[in-house]
């Protein structure tokens, strides 16, 4: 009973709020949605697909390009934002992030939560789901969650009304390359139950996708947000028999090629039920490509280094985002943006309210995404963190390292068994984005004007959301949820 009148309480906080977006950026002329029927949003979010995985992405030409037609059709449909991020390159820190509108440090979610974890997200916080729900919005999930695997955690009790997935990793299980026999049998869930222990994961992207389109169909006379979260390219990869061997690419281009497939399953459902003019539909990762595991991970294009790191090569990921007649065709922005801005933008086009009784720090990027012309970065600074160390903040075309340790791969490994990192420590850096984005030259010297003026956002970071790299402890941080 506690829970379910928390959970309407926080609705009734959402209802009452200003319809004003907290932070949104500047008016803009495109077409707004009309009628009386906000648009669908589907939202899908790979897991550890690197920058350059996907063909709109990818600098690779003939044989090597990633067999993308799917998200091929989305970019040339819509936009490319080529500078977005997340806020943490790791898979709950990013998901808490992405939902809540909010760095995960604010919402005291870091690492990656396994079976052990006994606390999750804060029912205290408000999701996207719960955003829209006021609106009238049938919400449904699928795929992985990772915010918390006991029952008050779940995406049940965070504004979902359908749920079927795996609640964390799908590598946390007995056959773990490293921690053999540390997890259980990795469960599938319905709901709040298990409904299966270790399910072929073969079948995941292809059972995911069956009850995406499910969900599409059910709820076409109504609005509705649909997030699938998918379990691959994260290892171990598995892929089905209609994929396994037919790109040439590998085992992790067949997995990348059968999630293409599965968003254009989600596409032609749209188009089939008459939705597809009414929907916004957008594709990225939850942060970058996990190096260590080889020809088993992916891709991160120019950038430095990968999953795990502050570097462009773990948080920088692809956006696409496709809504005909509201998104323009083949438009592409290099502005910098964030996953936390998917809350207040969605929330804007669906005339839902971000709450106004909390620092959220996404910013509305609808003039991001929906003029030709192209509209500027809402953020004056994006902060990236590693755990509750400030890593790097970035600026405009600035990114200012601080002096912290990092992993950086030694020998990468192949087959799904891992290779190996070694610690590495950066100096205070000062990299020009647009000359070098692949972070290699430090300019820090040359610039001193720009690192002054960067240090300050650093010191408003540490004192906001805190750096135990310098013991501080910052004041705007919010609790985790726990038992």
């Amino acid at each position: 009973m506690r829970e379910r009148q928390g959970r309407v309480a926080r609705w009734a906080v959402v209802l009452a709020a200003c319809l004003t977006l907290s932070g949104a950026g500047p008016a803009t002329t495109v077409r707004q949605p009309s009628g009386p029927r906000p648009p669908n949003v589907v939202l899908i979010y790979a897991d550890d697909m690197g920058y350059a995985d996907i063909g709109p992405f990818s600098t690779r030409t003939g044989a090597g390009r990633p067999v993308t037609p799917n998200l091929d059709r989305m970019a040339a449909e819509g936009v490319r934002l080529t500078s977005f991020y997340v806020a943490q390159a790791v898979c709950s820190a990013s998901r808490a992030a992405l939902l809540t509108g909010s760095y995960s440090n604010r919402v005291s979610i870091n690492g990656a939560l396994n079976h052990t974890a006994d606390y999750g997200l804060n029912l205290d916080e408000l999701t996207i789901a719960e955003v829209l729900k006021p609106r009238g919005y049938a919400t449904g999930m699928v795929g992985k969650w990772h915010l918390g695997h006991k029952a008050p955690f779940l995406p049940l009790h965070q504004g979902f009304d359908e749920y079927l997935g795996l609640p964390y990793s799908n590598d946390m299980w007995p056959r773990h390359p490293q921690q053999k026999d540390f997890y259980p049998d990795l469960p599938l869930m319905e709901g709040d139950k298990v409904v299966k222990l270790d399910p072929d994961q073969s079948q995941l992207t292809a059972m995911y996708t069956e009850r995406a389109v499910r969900f599409i169909e059910r709820n076409r006379e109504r609005p509705f947000f649909l997030y699938v979260a998918h379990a691959m390219p994260h290892v171990p990869l598995f892929v089905s028999g209609k994929y396994k061997g037919k790109t040439g690419l590998g085992l992790y281009g067949d997995v990348i090629a059968e999630i293409d497939w599965s968003v254009g399953q989600i596409l032609a459902s749209l188009k089939r039920e008459k939705l597809d003019d009414d929907t916004l539909v957008m594709f990225t990762s939850d942060n970058g490509p996990w190096l260590s595991y080889g020809n088993h991970g992916g891709s991160q294009g120019p950038f430095r280094e990968g999953k795990g790191t502050a570097f462009e090569g773990g948080v920088r990921v692809p956006l696409v985002a496709r809504w005909p007649g509201h998104i323009p065709k083949g438009a592409q922005t290099s502005e910098p943006a964030m996953t936390i801005d998917l809350l207040p933008t969605v929330a804007r086009l669906a005339g839902a309210a971000v709450p106004q009784d909390r620092i959220v720090d996404g910013r509305d990027i609808w003039p991001l995404l929906g003029t030709s012309a192209g509209g500027a970065s809402p953020h004056d600074v994006l902060y990236f963190y590693w755990g509750q160390e400030l890593h790097a903040v970035r600026s405009g075309r600035w990114k200012l390292h601080l002096p912290h340790p990092y992993q950086s791969l030694e020998a990468a490994g192949a087959d799904g068994a891992p290779g190996k990192y070694v610690r590495k420590e950066i100096e205070l850096s000062l990299f020009d984005l647009v000359a070098d984005p692949g972070e290699t030259t430090n300019v820090a010297a040359a610039n001193p004007r720009v690192v002054d003026d960067l240090m300050r956002f650093v010191e408003n970071a540490r004192n906001d959301l805190g750096d135990s790299l310098v013991k501080r402890v910052g004041k705007n941080v919010r609790p985790v949820g726990k038992l």
